[in-house]
């Protein structure tokens, strides 16, 4: 007993010397504390303009999809910018980005707004893209033309994605009426093409996109809209009537939580409408939904919500106005809400 007390006693020093150790040698790496997040990251690339961002758990780290150099960058939670995906024969601008957690992939929507390095007369307006990239080295596994899919030789803009448990992707297109779905080997069709979902010249229609409870629940942008759409019967698309819903104008992005409800921020990107992070929930089956809080937003023209470190709520705010006025911003911020 007096030796096996000896042995638990310098295995406590050892423990405590440790301790000590860690406590005076300064802050671990983000990556050793997991659940400990500044309240804003702020990031700086030269012209990047994030407009989308998701949280990659795996790697404690956040993915930025690019609107000025069509690249997906990794954000740590001190703020550093690495790029990680880089594919300039192929992607233009990026608007939505998601993880495919089955198949460990990024899938990133391709668009030409204007706004990037990579813009051409050929692409602007016309192009929507839907690119899978691996999680862990940021090589390209599958690119697939929608505008191609499609087949109507008209204006084009794929914007955000839904994935399913299966890792089949929806996707939202601005400029048609469109809803894309992309199986996981990267064969797509057309989910959906329903005028009541179309936008007024010059707009933006569909855009956010959420997967809850065997359903897709689709948000448009000019008018703050909200439709069900259920992917084994894309026959039985109908609006969802919402409590609230002045709060919803220029919806843009939309996140599914854990507790059911939906998450999304609204925009003044034209001047009109406002800045703020919105909450929904539903009691039956997103039949109908209400607007459960309006937080405005302390950053301009938020155009993504995420989750993040130990389950935390981010926002994205990434200089969407001053690219859109011809002077892009080199910073961008994810601020917890």
């Amino acid at each position: 007993m007096h030796r096996q007390n000896r042995t638990a006693r310098r295995a406590l020093v050892a423990a405590a010397a440790a301790a000590l150790l860690l406590g005076t040698a300064g802050a671990l790496p983000a990556a050793a504390a997991p659940d400990r997040a500044p309240a804003v990251i702020a990031g700086h690339a030269p012209g990047l303009v994030p407009e989308s961002a998701v949280w990659d758990q795996s790697h404690h780290r956040f993915l930025v999809g690019s609107l000025g150099h069509g690249t997906v960058s990794a954000v740590g939670t001190d703020g550093s910018v690495r790029t990680l995906v880089d594919d300039p024969g192929t992607l233009i601008e990026i608007a939505g980005l998601r993880i495919d957690p089955v198949h460990r992939r990024i899938l990133v929507t391709n668009l030409d707004n204007g706004l990037g390095d990579r813009t051409g007369s050929a692409t602007y307006g016309r192009t929507a893209g839907l690119g899978a990239y691996d999680l862990d080295t940021g090589r390209r596994l599958f690119y697939v033309d929608l505008a191609a899919v499609a087949a109507d030789g008209g204006s084009h803009l794929a914007n955000d994605i839904a994935v399913g448990p299966d890792g089949t992707a929806y996707v939202t297109d601005s400029f048609a009426p469109i809803v894309y779905r992309v199986h996981p080997d990267g064969t797509a069709a057309v989910l959906l093409r329903d005028q009541r979902l179309a936008a007024p010249t010059g707009s933006y229609g569909l855009n956010g996109i959420a997967y809850r409870e065997g359903l897709l629940v689709l948000g448009t942008w000019d008018d703050g809209t909200l439709w069900q759409l259920p992917p084994h019967d894309p026959a039985g698309l109908r609006r969802i009537e919402v409590t609230g819903a002045d709060a919803l104008l220029h919806l843009d992005g939309i996140l599914g939580r854990p507790d059911g409800s939906l998450a999304g921020v609204t925009n003044a990107l034209y001047g009109t409408g406002r800045d703020a992070e919105v909450e929904l929930r539903s009691d039956d089956h997103w039949r109908t939904a209400r607007v459960t809080a309006v937080r405005p937003s302390a950053d301009p023209v938020p155009t993504a919500v995420t989750a993040g470190p130990a389950g935390a709520l981010y926002q994205l705010s990434g200089g969407l106005a001053d690219a859109s006025a011809g002077h892009p911003t080199d910073t961008f911020a994810l601020r917890r809400i």
